[in-house]
């Protein structure tokens, strides 16, 4: 297989959001598709009309368009092989379906649904497997000829291969072997006019000239019926790979309790795209770097299909989310204002219009708390002190660091020296409360820690100093004088 015949699909169905499973079968294709300097194509599979919408179709769209997952050929950018969307594409499923017809390779069914269930039923009861029983595929061509003419209502089946086995080739899995006899005469055309899954899946493969299908192992199944149908149809076999399946920490299938599943909801709670799609590498693939931070160009020098593992992947929140946190600390501080900016003036913090003094001011507040937040969403919360009066404190910090006799007394002694402090700077902060701590003969933390909890209502964050110094001391102390009356009057409110 030369580079310049490589072409691989991502064929999704809009019937709900872009789950990450394949979000991760996308960006593998697209790492495979680069690395060989192929042809990525993007493939709607919207045969079931029922199911499939133009919300769910856009939020797929717009959701690789965020990861930065580009094609080249498929919806929007067009291409030689188009159209790109199945519903678009009945005129060629029909051709194709006469074909097959014509070539006596399917035949009509005209078994109801409650004779197939009877059927399956029967079987399960006897411990057959629970396969088509042929009664349609051994009507005489006279019989068949009166009841299309009468308009019965049919599905067409595909006539399964005769031969022992099935064998072929998987990337990952190696060589597979299939019995024939778990290949019934499948359902290639249904009653209502229009392909199944598996014949149009395969009618596209073909004629868009896919040379590599490279989709999530739960498809592994149906690759013999897909094969019989490349028989039939009379085209050549793709290298098929079938990647692992992610699992939940617990090993169970991954769903909505394990946390976000679609990649919107992982970018509407602040995940960034570059750490999401760095994530997908490590589900399935080990690069073989000691630093799990590898960029798209990175990735698409050591990705290698054949390195792929068998095994399912376990999906991991705490590591997406430091991912996640080791990219949002390396973006530009005025990147991150400028993105914040409309929340924070929905939140009220600011005017629509800020002054160059307020820009800079946020601008040091943004550089003080972005090291320690994991992403916009947290930087927020972690900055909201900044703006607002203190009406909780931290359970544990009240425990810790308010239940001393002291404390009272230390805080009063802070305010003394705060209204004193000139300039009102973080040094010149810092000098007067080591020279009280010294004159105190107390700890650093005994004084320092009762503080930061007075004026932030938590325990952690950016040089307490740095803290004081913006906020001001009018703000420092009238915080600090809250906490003493809250301590003083057991009305201290936690959470």
């Amino acid at each position: 297989m030369t580079e310049s015949t490589v072409r691989v699909r991502f064929a999704p169905s809009p019937t709900g959001a872009l789950h990450i499973g394949g979000a991760r079968t996308a960006y593998f294709n697209w790492l495979f598709a680069k690395q060989q300097g192929g042809t990525m194509v993007l493939r709607i599979d919207d045969t079931d009309s029922a199911r499939s919408t133009q919300a769910s179709y856009q939020q797929i769209i717009d959701s690789l368009n965020w990861l930065g997952i580009t094609w080249n050929e498929g919806p929007v950018v067009g291409g030689s092989y188009g159209p790109y969307r199945q519903s678009e594409r009945k005129a060629i499923y029909e051709q194709e379906i006469n074909r097959l017809i014509a070539q006596g390779k399917v035949y009509p069914c005209f078994c109801s649904v409650e004779q197939l269930q009877e059927d399956r039923d029967t079987a399960q009861r006897e411990g057959r497997p629970q396969k088509y029983v042929g009664r349609c595929k051994h009507l005489s061509d006279d019989e068949r000829k009166v009841r299309l003419k009468n308009g019965e209502q049919r599905v067409y089946r595909l006539h399964a291969p005769e031969k022992e086995n099935m064998v072929f080739q998987d990337v990952l899995h190696g060589e597979v072997v299939v019995s024939s006899q778990e290949i019934d005469d499948f359902i290639v055309w249904k009653a209502d006019g229009t392909p199944t899954y598996h014949f149009a899946s395969c009618v596209d493969d073909a004629l868009m000239k896919i040379s590599h299908i490279i989709r999530a192992e739960e498809h592994l199944s149906n690759t013999p019926r897909h094969i019989a149908l490349f028989d039939a149809l009379g085209y050549s076999l793709p290298i098929f790979a079938h990647i692992p399946m992610i699992l939940a920490p617990d090993r169970s299938k991954l769903s909505k309790r394990h946390g976000a599943t679609s990649v919107e909801e992982y970018r509407q709670a602040g995940i960034l795209p570059d750490a999401l799609i760095n994530y997908f590498l490590l589900l399935g693939f080990a690069p073989q770097k000691e630093n799990d931070i590898i960029s798209r160009q990175e990735a698409i020098e050591v990705f290698d299909l054949q390195r792929v593992t068998k095994h399912a992947a376990m999906y991991d929140i705490k590591k997406l989310e430091w991912m996640n946190a080791q990219y949002f600390r390396q973006i530009p501080v005025d990147i991150v204002l400028h993105n914040i900016l409309s929340s924070l003036v929905s939140r009220g913090w600011i005017t629509d219009d800020p002054s160059p003094q307020q820009l800079a001011w946020l601008r040091t507040i943004v550089a003080f708390v972005k090291e320690r937040a994991r992403n916009e969403q947290e930087l927020m919360t972690m900055m909201s002190y900044y703006f607002e009066g203190i009406s909780t404190y931290d359970r544990k910090g009240v425990t810790k660091y308010f239940a001393s006799k002291e404390v009272v007394q230390r805080l009063r002694f802070a305010i003394e020296i705060l209204i004193k402090v000139t300039p009102f700077t973080s040094v010149t902060i810092e000098e007067a409360y080591r020279q009280l701590i010294t004159e105190l003969g107390i700890k650093g933390g005994d004084l320092i820690h009762p503080t930061r909890l007075a004026i932030s209502g938590v325990t952690v964050g950016p040089g307490l100093f740095d803290i004081m110094a913006l906020l001001g001391r009018g703000q420092c102390i009238q915080r600090i004088e809250h906490a003493i009356s809250a301590i003083d009057n057991g009305i201290l409110f936690v959470e």
